[in-house]
């Protein structure tokens, strides 16, 4: 199990413009050969936007686009006709495929949080398509077949226990409160890559929210 803390991620975004980002992969100026990837999985993005604040239209490709809300209100736009508005608990997903583009924005008048995780396709190319899955209940997976993937949320009190999903990879991402992993604390931003061959065991410390990503190979 590879930990690694909130404090050790990528600091990027742009502040003047009310966007603070944090990288946990290598990512743009931030590159890291050693860092590229785990599993499917090629960037897991905190971004918090300022009210008004957004990223103007830009574009994707060859790319599954997850995006969690952690607090306020994401407003999305793309080109293929889909304008929606995300809330905490949903589960947005954009699969960008050949070639799509799209606005990301703070429109609301409090600050806005969300996680934003990228996955590469196991075949590049098809058709864009877009996905928005109201209140993710904690006992349902999201599968992304494209990814060899699916995102779980666990959300324990104190003291509740699970075991991780047993797969090839498991990355774990904890989005608020306190669990611990094999006996190690991990708090929010934290984050956990986990090998195959791993039997492990999470242990909510207080009430939290926890982001669970299980690959194939």
């Amino acid at each position: 199990m590879d930990v690694r803390r909130a404090g050790e991620r990528y600091q990027g975004g742009d502040p003047e413009a009310g966007i603070d980002t944090r990288h946990a992969f290598s990512f743009g100026p931030h590159y890291d050969p050693e860092n590229l990837r785990f599993g499917a999985l090629i960037a897991c993005n905190e971004e918090r936007l300022a009210p008004g604040a957004g990223f103007d239209e830009h574009p994707h490709s060859h790319t599954e686009i997850v995006t969690w809300v952690v607090e306020g209100e994401l407003t999305h736009r793309d080109s293929t006709g889909h304008e929606t508005r995300v809330r905490p608990g949903d589960v947005q997903h954009l699969s960008a495929a050949a070639g799509v583009r799209h606005v990301e924005r703070n429109a609301g008048t409090g600050p806005l949080t969300f996680v934003q995780m990228w996955l590469a396709p196991r075949t590049p190319g098809g058709t864009p398509s877009y996905a928005l899955v109201p209140g993710l209940a904690g006992a349902t997976a999201y599968p992304v077949p494209r990814a060899g993937a699916a995102l779980r949320v666990w959300r324990p009190g104190p003291g509740e226990r699970t075991g991780l999903p047993a797969a090839a990879y498991v990355y774990a991402h904890v989005v608020r409160g306190e669990v611990l992993l094999a006996g190690q604390a991990l708090g929010p931003g934290d984050a956990a890559r986990i090998s195959p061959g791993r039997s492990l065991e999470a242990v909510g410390v207080t009430a939290a929210e926890l982001l669970l990503w299980e690959m194939a190979p």
